[in-house]
């Protein structure tokens, strides 16, 4: 049994399918569409549940939004399981009457049934579930009310179902939505057309069709005439005096909204006398045309401070006393012990321990930040911060909605240049993955961590927050530029949900921060720990033989290269060189090279040998560089694989860079200039 999850954004789709499932069974893409979709086997072996991005129709706007409707025609599966806010019914609704129109059996999820009573809805559950001739079952998909009910249903379902075929439609009951007589016609007309097809899989295609649905027009093409398509549909449109597809699909929308008005107004009793919720409170102040921006960079810095000075350092002091203390002291005696040869030992100790162990150090502060994105993903947040930066992002040529790939980007650039795909106009998206690498990954968080520490002890948070800042408007400012040459600006579409604001679940926030931070340290142990032995190979080989002195050896050859242009920014040496050339394979590598190209004695840690390698002056523009030059080898192939385009790639990379060292050249001469040595 295979179950297709549908529902608007923001409805609470990702806690109901980790409630059914249990975990996440696996990750990948749609069939020729780099869109990620989640697939989970649902509780007790029941079958498959597969989730579907939020849309909030099946008239898609975004490239992850043609996979529900791509979804529904060519896949295989048993029933549609449809979450809605109960909340938000009006709105919700249109997508259910969409999914009914198609014949397959719907359970409908009603969600956030307590936050409907806080707001003073009563739903007669019974009375919509008999009008819309489906189950409805409501539930709390946070808390895990309401599990037991959907479960019984799939059960049922499981023993009652056969394997479905393709195109096959079952005998599900759907709720008539009576589209006017001309439109009846229309459809009538047109579904001589496809005579292979059964008559509520006609209706279906063709309702989408008149509502511009461009994955349902292609497929009708491949059977009818795209010019006899276009003539039905422009003289409906000339019949219902209507100019063009546009005008008829709000015709369309404004038919099934009157028939929502209706069904509601017989199922939800609002009640008299509740007072204004705490999100309206709420929302008068984090939304705020003045206070909004105050209160998010408020925000930002209570989460570095805590990720840094209150609770970060302390826990990443003590990771690093155990890796340099007992930790190398052990490993050290029991390679002693078993007769290994020096070189491995250096290998060991001074390669793989000083590079991987100089990264780990920083997991908790790693951690805390990706739990903090969580938290404001989580709470509702999120979507108040695009609302506010909506104003702002429209002057540069964007919307607000582009600014959550952005934040999404703080944890990793890869997912946020991914987000991207969830942005309606085609430049608006582009223009968004060009822009996201510059936002501070979780990555150069390592690299922050290293310096702040051994030159801005008392105000690490601020330091840090003036890099995150400082990528936020040079990706404003780059926004503009582009926007006003090569990306000419075009309507823009700003359609975001404000879902309630929610106390996270504890088990949701500690999944949501868990699949964020484990991917960092897979990479310590996968791509660090490569890189780290790559490095010392380098550092502990020369042209004179093996075992050389460090500043004789290829890595310093290499690194060497860069010095005269390194040389204006601050750090002209090739350490710096050599680490950032690795940095473009992970920028946590950059702590790795340092670790072991800046080899610390046992009475002085890594911190403290920085501190006499660079100024507070060349330290912040070393930050700079880091913050802003080339993105990773992953951000790159996710640039090159979302945009389609080497060209655009090309760009990505190279404007990046030149960015980079032009602001670090201000920075580091600047300072100097101004007597900040």
């Amino acid at each position: 049994m295979k179950i297709a999850l549908y529902g608007n954004p923001n409805t609470g789709k990702t806690s109901l399918f980790n409630l059914l499932t249990g975990s996440y069974e696996y990750i990948g893409n749609w069939s020729g569409v780099t869109v990620e979709k989640k697939v989970g086997m649902l509780r007790e072996d029941l079958g498959e549940l597969v989730d579907l991005p939020g849309i909030y129709s099946l008239n898609p706007l975004s490239k992850d939004e043609e996979v529900a409707s791509t979804y529904l025609l060519e896949e295989s599966f048993t029933g549609i399981l449809n979450i809605v806010d109960a909340s938000q019914l009006s709105r919700n609704l249109h997508l259910t009457l969409q999914l009914l129109e198609f014949g397959k059996p719907i359970i409908l999820a009603l969600n956030m049934v307590d936050v409907a009573q806080k707001r003073g809805l009563k739903i007669d559950v019974e009375s919509l579930s008999e009008r819309l001739g489906i189950p409805v079952i409501p539930i709390v998909a946070r808390t895990g009310n309401g599990r037991a009910d959907l479960l019984d249903l799939l059960r049922g379902w499981k023993r009652n179902s056969e394997p479905e075929k393709k195109g096959v439609q079952s005998n599900s009951p759907i709720l008539p939505v009576f589209y006017g007589a001309e439109v009846e016609k229309c459809i009538d007309r047109m579904g001589i057309l496809l005579e292979e097809k059964s008559p509520v899989l006609k209706r279906f295609l063709i309702l989408r069709y008149l509502e511009g649905n461009q994955v349902v027009k292609n497929e009708l093409e491949k059977s009818i005439p795209p010019e006899r398509l276009s003539q039905v549909m422009m003289e409906l449109a000339e019949r219902l005096g209507l100019k063009g597809r546009e005008e008829l699909s709000d015709y369309l929308h404004h038919i099934r909204q009157e028939r929502i008005d209706q069904l509601l107004s017989d199922v939800v009793i609002h009640e008299k006398g509740k007072e204004i919720t705490l999100t309206e409170r709420i929302d008068r102040w984090v939304t705020h045309p003045f206070w909004g921006m105050p209160i998010f960079l408020l925000v930002m810095f209570l989460m570095f401070q805590l990720t840094f000075d209150w609770l970060g350092s302390p826990l990443s002091d003590l990771l690093d006393a155990f890796f340099s203390g007992p930790l190398r002291d052990g490993l050290s005696y029991l390679l002693t012990e078993a007769g290994a040869s020096p070189f491995i030992q250096s290998v060991v100790l001074d390669g793989i321990l000083a590079g991987v162990g100089g990264v780990l150090v920083f997991v908790p502060q790693i951690f805390l930040l990706f739990f903090f994105i969580s938290l404001i993903e989580d709470s509702g947040y999120m979507a108040r911060v695009a609302l506010v930066m909506d104003g702002i992002m429209e002057k540069i040529g964007l919307n607000g909605k582009a600014f959550i790939p952005m934040i999404i980007g703080f944890g990793c650039n890869v997912p946020g240049v991914m987000a991207a795909r969830t942005i309606e106009q085609p430049k608006e998206r582009l223009l968004t993955i060009l822009l996201t690498p510059l936002m501070s990954c979780s990555a150069r968080l390592s690299v922050y961590s290293l310096f702040v520490g051994a030159f801005f002890q008392r105000y690490q948070a601020l330091v840090v927050l003036s890099l995150y800042l400082l990528g936020i408007a040079v990706a404003m400012i780059m926004a503009w530029l582009f926007s006003s040459t090569i990306l000419k600006e075009e309507a823009s579409v700003f359609v975001v949900e404000l879902p309630p604001y929610r106390l996270p679940h504890g088990i949701t926030l500690w999944r949501s921060t868990w699949e964020k931070g484990k991917g960092f340290i897979r990479k310590a142990g996968t791509v660090i720990f490569g890189g780290t032995v790559l490095i010392w190979l380098l550092s502990y080989v020369g042209p004179k033989g093996i075992g050389v002195p460090m500043d004789q050896s290829f890595l310093a050859s290499i690194g060497g290269w860069f010095v005269p242009l390194l040389a204006p920014l601050g750090f002209g040496t090739w350490q710096a060189g050599s680490a950032l050339i690795t940095g473009f394979v992970a920028k946590e590598i950059v702590v790795s090279t340092m670790n072991i190209l800046y080899h610390a004695p046992e009475s002085e840690t890594l911190q403290q040998i920085v501190s006499h390698a660079f100024t507070p002056l060349s330290a912040y523009s070393f930050m700079v560089f880091i913050l802003l030059y080339i993105p990773c080898l992953a951000t790159v192939a996710t640039i090159r694989r979302e945009s389609g385009s080497v060209k655009w790639t090309v760009l990505a990379v190279s404007y990046s860079l030149g960015v980079a060292y032009l602001l670090s050249f201000l920075v580091y001469q600047g300072g100097r200039i101004l007597g900040m040595m």
